[in-house]
């Protein structure tokens, strides 16, 4: 288990610090059917990562090799470190100038008209059509689909992953139910923090993850 758990955890981690979701939940959460509708978009998101990562480790799950990861799954994470790095290199050219205010999109506008079931699509929505997060979690997941662990290992490395990643959504949802009188300041403190520094923190993370994916990647190629 602790071979799956490794490999993925960078993954987990890099849908862990996002931004979107994060704000997402918040905005949520201040809305008249803020409570309802922020507990379903944090499990929809839990549930939809779980999924995702699930239906990933299946397909990838091949006969035992004795340990030794085939080639193919070298290539993947090159692959994913590429365009990591591409998208990193977007992210940041296409981050706001100084003195420009980007209007926020027509699906944050409308979040206080959100039932729990569009709240549940949004969720969903963010984790599989975003380039970002649908990589990661490809990623981490053929990670876990031919590490050496055995299938309780792997189903284990799975669930952590989906807990990991969805720190983003769970602990907002964590603070506001239980973090009393000031949970309100605290939230915006946060979303506030993360909507200034949104492009630095989505380019520095794809850049990390894509420089450690082409490494391993390398390192395991050339073994």
């Amino acid at each position: 288990m602790g071979d799956a758990i490794g490999q993925m955890l960078a993954s987990a981690v890099g849908i862990a610090i996002s931004p979107v979701p994060l704000i997402a939940v918040i905005l949520m959460l201040a809305t008249p059917r803020g409570q309802v509708n922020g507990t379903v978009f944090a499990v929809a998101w839990t549930v939809a990562l779980a999924a995702l990562t699930t239906v990933v480790v299946l397909a990838g799950s091949g006969p035992d090799t004795g340990g030794i990861r085939p080639a193919w799954s070298w290539w993947v994470r090159l692959a994913a470190g590429v365009v990591f790095v591409l998208l990193g290199v977007r992210q940041w050219r296409a981050r706001p100038r100084p003195g420009h205010v980007t209007a926020p999109p027509g699906w944050m506008q409308a979040l206080d008209r959100f039932t729990p079931a569009k709240s549940a699509g949004l969720a969903a929505a963010l984790v599989i059509a975003n380039p970002k997060n649908l990589v990661l979690v490809i990623g981490g997941a053929v990670a876990i689909a031919t590490s050496a662990s055995s299938v309780g290992g792997k189903a284990a490395a799975v669930v952590l992953m989906a807990l990991v990643g969805s720190l983003c959504t769970l602990l907002p949802l964590a603070v506001h139910l239980f973090g009393g009188t000031g949970s309100a300041r605290v939230l915006g403190q946060w979303k506030a923090w993360m909507s200034t520094h949104n492009s630095a923190i989505v380019t520095a993370v794809l850049i990390i993850l894509g420089a450690k994916y082409i490494g391993d990647a390398l390192s395991g190629l050339t073994v």
